[in-house]
């Protein structure tokens, strides 16, 4: 009797073990598939990514308008250097913000984004970014940072879309110490496309 409960013991301890390590994994997957899910699913307004656009313009036209902001422990200055542009659906089309370092040390920044309203964000697809990677300036240094995108041709085949003529694609831009960390460790430095 002895045996058989020090066995129980051994399968609880064990089981124990299991779920406390695959609760750990699961924190740890926790934001890979938030952000995959997003992205398939256009949550929370989050843009597509594409390899290029799909060749095929529809007629409608679409207001898109740029934002931009700044998180205060970012000392940059950050901004769309056009406010609106008119696409058509399938259109390849480019935007471009500038950055400027306003500080005196070199500073990384990552961009995030969304577009409003928050159910375009499907559609709303991205071929090249500055978002994609942390951006590096040195000090007092500008630089252009341009986004290529398209809206997919099938929002004008959603019905749910029908009352959307304008989206906003909007950037915040935050401070990343641990790259700038890296950096100064002789890590590999982010890049920006730089001003000429």
């Amino acid at each position: 009797m002895s045996a058989g409960v020090d066995r129980r013991k051994e399968l609880t301890a064990a089981l124990l073990v299991a779920v406390v390590a695959g609760m750990v994994g699961l924190s740890f997957a926790a934001v890979p598939l938030y952000r995959m899910f997003c992205q398939v699913t256009g949550f929370e307004g989050t843009t597509q990514r594409a390899k290029a656009a799909p060749g095929e313009v529809a007629g409608r036209s679409l207001t898109v308008r740029f934002n931009a902001d700044t998180d205060p422990a970012l000392p940059w200055r950050f901004a769309p250097e056009q406010t609106a542009i008119a696409v058509k659906a399938g259109e390849q089309s480019l935007a471009s913000f500038r950055a400027t370092n306003l500080s005196k040390e070199s500073v990384v920044g990552q961009a995030v984004f969304n577009v409003t309203p928050l159910k375009a964000g499907i559609y709303f697809d991205k071929i090249q970014c500055f978002c994609f990677s942390k951006q590096r300036l040195a000090p007092g240094e500008s630089a252009e940072m341009p986004v290529v995108f398209f809206v997919d041709p099938d929002m004008l085949k959603d019905r749910n879309m029908d009352d959307v003529d304008t989206i906003t694609l909007s950037y915040t831009f935050y401070r990343d110490k641990d790259a700038e960390g890296r950096d100064k460790a002789g890590g590999r430095p982010a890049t920006a496309a730089r001003a000429d």
